[in-house]
């Protein structure tokens, strides 16, 4: 049951900004400990990443198998370029039985192989098959179960306010970050800006994909989180490195479709159509020596998302090609049918049938590493201290976890223990006699503000900001690039504050607003890293 009004005289003790899966888990668990818990999401419940995520999630379930474990951080940390923070590493990965145990008593469904025992994937950059999954639709199986168990609190101590958008944090002393926060503004749905108080705010509002053309992400990934914790003196790290995912769909549908990499895992080959002819007229089986990726990673087409993401931008650059091909047709037709149904009835809808005709793919921006940097209990910091009553989880959180470029799957896993973590740390702190101080925190600014009446410059700006950023800011970048991206995206930032200072607030603008401060952010700190490492590379830096 949901509801669109909150009961704002009474106070919280966890406002939420998100409902993916990091922000559901802690909500549930802070609920079931008996603290009063809303939800703030701009869509729907299900609009999230989470939703989205077809691949899995990463993890080792014998706590005893220390050699499988130490894979599975060594994994991590070469694909994170020597910038993950070894510690932060081997206590996820160590964690994660716990977290996926969770999960399932949450009633998420994991597939189940013909032994019993939970069906692994491997996926690029896996030495070992460590993926759980329900068929290709994983994000959307635990965002059900999550939901469900939020619906279930919600008579007693959760609400769930759909359609609401966060504005800014409220600090406790304005322009004194180490204070912390005491609550939120809120965009209702009738656009009215509403004054939250809370003892704690959670943001996991997930990425900022929106920044760029081609994306895997849903519409509501503007970088949110990041711009209002950076509002507040929040620490923002390693925004340098966006990963993009090597295998987006291509084609004219202008709803993003992710082909996961569990089906490279699987055995799909990719290939230029030059390979792909080469191929078949040589009539053999040796797929991987006619593929592209054979020259870029000993891994080939299960090479790190960073490397075959670079690899296919040039290899597309080179042909003048807009996509490249996954083939799949040396493939088992019906185990490609069981393992990959969505994928399956997505290309069908596009008139291609799986293991019989190649699919054309090609990258689009999936996941932000960097983000709000936070303590092993998911709170933010500023100055290396913690922000009182501020945290973080999920993609819009920086952990130390993925270095310069994420290990496929361990990003729902950070999720959860993270998530985890944040509650319980919330649940131990909290003083439930504590008596909220609504009456005492100020009202949102409207006096005296214009209703904006023409959109079309603002949409104008946003097909801008994604244009610069895709040209500019993308898989390879270069100095003078992102020096003409700086000067764009500031006279976008320039028009952007004159309607913010003069205009009651709308998602539009809100969103417009916050992905001008995370291009800013990327931009700036693109041009302060002087080395190609992981997801970042600028050609101007090549030895």
């Amino acid at each position: 049951m949901q509801t669109t009004e909150p009961k704002l005289t009474q106070g919280f003790d966890v406002v939420v900004v998100g409902s993916g899966i990091a922000g559901l888990f802690l909500a549930v668990k802070c609920a079931k400990a008996g603290l009063k818990v809303v939800v703030i999401t701009k869509k729907e419940i299900s609009t999230s990443s989470t939703n989205w995520a077809q691949g899995g999630i990463a993890g080792v379930l014998d706590v005893n198998n220390k050699e499988s474990l130490e894979k599975h951080v060594k994994d991590t940390l070469d694909c994170g370029g020597g910038l993950c923070n070894e510690a932060v590493v081997r206590s996820v990965v160590n964690e994660a039985t716990h977290r996926i145990t969770d999960l399932v008593n949450h009633g998420v469904r994991f597939d189940i192989g013909s032994e019993g025992k939970y069906d692994m994937n491997k996926e690029g950059g896996h030495s070992e098959e460590r993926i759980l999954h329900s068929k290709d639709r994983t994000g959307a199986e635990i965002e059900r179960a999550l939901t469900h168990g939020a619906n279930n609190e919600t008579n007693s101590n959760l609400e769930i306010l759909e359609n609401w958008m966060a504005v800014d944090l409220i600090q406790k002393s304005h322009g004194n970050p180490s204070m912390g926060v005491a609550g939120i503004w809120c965009l209702d749905p009738q656009g009215k800006v509403q004054t939250i108080s809370s003892t704690y705010v959670v943001l996991a509002t997930g990425g900022a994909g929106i920044l760029h053309e081609a994306t895997t992400n849903p519409k509501v990934a503007t970088g949110d989180g990041v711009a209002m914790a950076k509002r507040v003196g929040a620490e923002i790290r390693d925004m340098e490195f966006i990963q993009f995912h090597p295998t987006a769909l291509a084609s004219d549908n202008s709803t993003p479709f992710l082909i996961t990499e569990a089906l490279r895992g699987h055995g799909a080959v990719l290939m230029t159509k030059e390979d792909y002819i080469n191929w078949k007229k040589d009539n053999k089986n040796n797929l991987n020596d006619f593929s592209y990726m054979r020259k870029y990673s000993p891994l080939g087409s299960l090479g790190t998302r960073d490397i075959v993401a670079r690899a296919t931008d040039f290899e597309m650059k080179k042909s003048g090609e807009k996509h490249v091909l996954l083939i799949t047709e040396h493939l088992n037709l019906e185990e490609l049918h069981r393992k990959f149904p969505t994928i399956t009835k997505k290309l069908l809808e596009n008139n291609i049938i799986i293991g019989k005709n190649p699919i054309p793919v090609t990258p689009a921006a999936h996941y932000m590493v960097g983000g709000i940097a936070v303590n092993k209990h998911g709170q933010a910091k500023y100055k290396g201290q913690k922000i009182e009553n501020l945290f973080a989880i999920g993609e819009v959180a920086c952990t130390g976890l993925h270095g310069a470029n994420r290990l496929a799957s361990n990003s729902l896993l950070e999720a959860v223990v993270y998530a985890d973590r944040a509650a319980n740390n919330i649940i131990r702190n909290i003083d439930l006699n504590d008596k909220k101080i609504t009456e005492l925190l100020p009202m949102w600014r409207a006096e005296n503000l214009d209703i904006l009446t023409e959109h079309a410059p603002l949409r104008t700006d946003t097909e801008a900001l994604r244009s610069t950023m895709t040209s500019d800011v993308g898989i390879v970048k270069s100095n003078s690039r992102l020096k003409r991206a700086k000067r764009r995206i500031s006279h976008i930032s320039d028009e952007v504050e004159l309607v913010w200072r003069t205009c009651k607030p709308s998602q539009e603008i809100l969103e417009l607003r916050n992905l001008v401060e995370v291009a800013e952010l990327v931009i700036d700190a693109s041009m302060k890293r002087r080395e190609n490492i992981g997801l970042h590379y600028n050609k101007d830096l090549e030895e």
